[in-house]
């Protein structure tokens, strides 16, 4: 070829200005190395990942503007043992978030308002809010005497009156059973020294307090550093430490957990780097192991490191002035650069060694090693700069730019490999050989692959063949959260939410003109088989007011004299509690003769002869649990109570602005049946059928549909440019279409057995692992073209050459680096790896079994 004397020229001028050449390496690395370390910057930001051309992301980021008070969030979860407890802890906790305004830019509620608690009862259904009304005036008696002393003083004289009605058989306890038995509990727990406080949300408000669920939650957008490895990692450390110090969190009786947007790309950031420098330890001191094997001897294993440390900086110089910025996805250039430009190096070294063994001249056999396989590296490194050139055209901005880079940094791989490593080689001075380079082992096995070349083919076609039958089956995990360690916090507590489709995060955003058009599409898509609901601003004006306010204010009317305090009552002391459960017990005591022998009432008759033995300290803090929580649930109650006819003017400004732009336009939230957003297709099934009403929704549903169809059109576009791309070069190379049929041949049926055990297995593809399919096409091509050439030029001897040696240490090599990915704790992380060492040993495969199988079955160009 004409390239080969240029490149012969080339590795003896390295070879003869030996210290030069190195030293100007090292001094261009230095460099290299220093302009990247200013101008060169990460980011994790992961809006960066696509390109803001598309239609979905152009939508989204609309979105974000016009809603930004969505965006960017840490979403704290507070549950704890009763729910005034974490009410008390969330509202604590956005208190002192909002007095650092510097890190915590907003701080939000988004569940507690004071529109929602007067007019809440509004939004029960009729029969729901009759039944509420009915339990609260049937408990008037009780309330009353609560309102006029809410203490254990008045409690335990409510008590009494209860068991008035029992001894006159005027009382009915069904309905105060559950109040009872909350009583019972809370005082054997004081009296035990564990007091914890009453819940009188859940005993006023029975079952209409189990509807606004167990979590409260705190929304906060924080400032963000795009330069760390955790953008939020500062706020969200602030926000843990504030959390730990409030009162019922330190007392074990609340949770604080984070969750979100930000805490989620936090935590997959540091699950990733979890365990990386134990990985990468043991992955280095295994490819030093490999290169030994391969060169045996540190004047080799030197040189190749020299070679992919000065290829690596030339690389990162090209990325600092070609892109600046490197994202989530192009930031593992480096990992792919050293698993594929290994092999030329290691190429070239196992091959210089076959030499030496032919000639004593080191000068001559580094002439015949650039002869012989310096051609052969040039087109292996086109081709596979090609394959990852082939993704810059894609809207995949993340794999884009890891393409550009990567591509460029074969080329430059290349470079080194001649130009750098001969010097470097000449200047370490290796040995020469006393024995064959390649696997003297191996060397029977050519003839038996030449010898049993068809069964070999036909099991090979049978399985490429099975794979191609599978394909269908190869599924696309379109969920990104899979691909998250399930474990971290923010993972976990997402998963909880997903179980309520209040609190799911897979809904689906529309934009409309007006509100009317929000209601028309609203009714329209609430009919659809996989919607569970839909809101709009709407959704805040109560239906049948005017039945349903009659219903509160008749209960207004009878509960307003027994709600209304006539004079405050007085401070309360540890007598006075004594003497109220001596004076109760004496009430109850009597009545027990017409209960059964398991009645609660007995239960509490025993803790109130108990308590009024027990000392004044446990008496103060019986009434501190008994009644803590209890004043501000009778605020709640005359709040709500004093519900009033509501229009769209009442709806106030913090509701309004979540659900309609100044423009008019409003906004639509769908969101889905629970159990289809558990699965890929459920997903898009719910995606489909809405789209289909509304062509402009978007929304996290849809970006996640839309972001797995972009990812998988970039790679099945990529693979088509790739595929053309190397095809071309090979064609250039070889001028035969035949030979470069050889080339490819293997590589698709590499390509097909990766995915008949992916399909097996079985191994979705997701965004994480996607990634190795151009690294199979990059290994592949090269592995493939080494033989093909050899075999061009009159080589016989396959298994047991040199290239073979060279062949299945690089794969070592490779392996090592991308294997240790498949021990991350990271689900993303791990199957990338996994499928990295899939289609490495299928690569490996096709190419030490199928391909001297398939040269054999064929004539070399000299003896047509």
């Amino acid at each position: 070829m004409r390239t080969q004397p240029l490149l012969v020229g080339l590795a003896d001028f390295a070879r003869r200005h030996a210290v030069a050449v190195v030293l100007a390496g090292v001094l261009l690395a230095v460099l290299s190395v220093l302009v990247a370390g200013r101008y060169l910057g990460v980011s994790t930001d992961t809006d960066l990942m696509f390109s803001a051309r598309l239609p979905w992301r152009q939508a989204a980021l609309r979105f974000d503007r016009e809603f930004p008070q969505f965006n960017n969030l840490l979403v704290v979860v507070i549950d704890a043992a009763e729910p005034e407890e974490a009410d008390a802890t969330a509202a604590e906790l956005a208190a002192r978030l909002k007095a650092d305004p510097a890190l915590f830019k907003t701080v939000t509620r988004p569940d507690k308002s004071a529109f929602l608690d007067q007019e809440g009862l509004l939004f029960l259904g009729t029969r729901q809010l009759t039944s509420v009304m009915n339990q609260t005036i049937d408990a008037q008696p009780f309330i009353g005497q609560l309102v006029a002393d809410p203490s254990a003083r008045g409690l335990f004289s409510a008590l009494a009156l209860i068991g008035l009605g029992v001894q006159r058989g005027d009382v009915d306890l069904k309905p105060y059973a559950p109040a009872l038995r909350s009583f019972h509990a809370a005082l054997q727990a004081s009296l035990a020294g564990n007091p914890a406080p009453l819940s009188w949300q859940t005993l006023l408000g029975g079952d209409l307090a189990k509807l606004a669920g167990k979590y409260r939650f705190v929304l906060v957008q924080p400032a963000l550093n795009y330069g760390a490895l955790e953008p939020g990692g500062r706020a969200t450390a602030a926000l843990r430490a504030i959390a730990a110090g409030l009162p019922f969190v330190k007392a074990g009786a609340a949770h604080v957990r984070i969750t979100g947007q930000i805490a989620l790309s936090d935590e997959e950031f540091a699950s990733v780097a979890e365990g990386m420098l134990v990985a990468l330890i043991g992955s280095v001191a295994l490819i030093t192991l490999w290169l030994f094997l391969a060169v045996r001897s540190w004047r080799l294993i030197v040189p190749i490191l020299l070679t992919l440390v000065l290829g690596l900086s030339f690389t990162l110089l090209f990325a600092a002035l070609a892109v600046g910025t490197l994202n989530l996805v192009s930031v593992g250039f480096g990992v792919l650069f050293v698993g594929i430009a290994v092999d030329f190096s290691i190429q070239f070294c196992v091959r210089y060694r076959e030499r030496r063994f032919e000639y004593g001249d080191p000068a001559e056999a580094m002439r015949q090693t650039a002869r012989r396989v310096g051609t052969q590296i040039l087109v292996a490194a086109a081709a596979t700069a090609a394959g990852f050139l082939a993704f810059v055209p894609t809207a995949f901005s993340g794999v884009a730019e890891l393409g550009l880079i990567a591509g460029v940094g074969m080329l430059i791989a290349f470079a080194c490999t001649i130009v750098f490593l001969p010097a470097a080689i000449t200047l370490f001075r290796p040995h020469g050989e006393r024995a064959m380079v390649g696997f003297a082992w191996a060397v029977p096995l050519d003839p038996l692959a030449r010898r049993h070349r068809w069964p070999v083919l036909a099991v090979f076609g049978l399985l490429a063949l099975a794979g191609l039958a599978l394909s269908p089956r190869l599924e696309f995990d379109a969920n990104p959260l899979d691909t998250q360690n399930p474990h971290t916090e923010a993972m976990a507590t997402l998963r909880d939410l997903m179980s309520s489709s209040l609190t799911n995060p897979f809904t689906i955003d529309i934009i409309e003109p007006n509100l009317a058009r929000a209601q028309a599409i609203a009714a329209k898509l609430g009919k659809l088989s996989t919607v569970d609901s839909v809101r709009t601003l709407a959704s805040f004006v109560p239906e049948d007011q005017d039945k349903k306010l009659a219903i509160v204010q008749d209960a207004a009317g009878i509960l307003a004299p027994t709600l209304t305090p006539l004079t405050p009552p007085a401070p309360v002391t540890a007598g006075q509690i004594r003497l109220a459960a001596k004076t109760a017990l004496a009430q109850l005591e009597p009545a027990l003769a017409k209960l059964g022998p398991h009645d609660v009432l007995r239960g509490l008759a025993d803790d109130l002869g108990k308590l009024a033995a027990a000392p004044d300290p446990v008496l103060m803090r019986t009434n501190e649990a008994l009644t803590r929580f209890l004043p501000a649930e009778l605020d709640q109650l005359r709040t709500a109570l004093s519900a009033k006819k509501v229009t769209q003017a009442d709806i106030p400004p913090e509701i309004r602005r979540d659900w309609l732009l100044a423009d008019g336009r409003a906004r639509v939230q769908v969101m889905p049946k629970v159990a289809l957003s558990r699965s890929s297709q459920g997903l898009r099934d719910f995606v489909r059928q809405v789209v289909a009403v509304a062509p402009n929704a978007g929304g996290p549903a849809v970006t996640v549909i839309a972001t797995s169809r972009t990812i998988v059109d970039a790679f099945r576009t990529a693979a088509l440019y790739a595929i053309g791309a190397i095809a071309v070069i090979l064609g250039l190379a070889l001028r035969r279409a035949r030979d470069v049929a050889l080339v490819l041949a293997p590589l698709i049926v590499a390509a097909l057995l990766t995915l008949l055990v992916a399909v097996a297995l079985p191994l979705p593809l997701n965004y994480a692992n996607i990634i190795a399919l151009p690294l199979l096409l990059g290994v592949g091509v090269s592995f493939n073209i080494y033989f093909v050439m050899n075999w061009r030029e009159g080589r016989r001897a396959v298994l047991g050459s040199a290239t073979t040696r060279a062949i299945v240490f690089s794969a070592l090599t490779t392996g090592t680096a991308f294997g240790s990915l498949a021990l991350s704790h990271h689900p993303g992380t791990a199957s990338m790896g996994t499928l990295l060492l899939i289609s490495l040993g299928a690569t490996l495969l096709a190419s030490l079994i199928f391909v001297p199988a398939l040269l054999a079955s064929l004539r070399r160009p000299g003896e047509e």
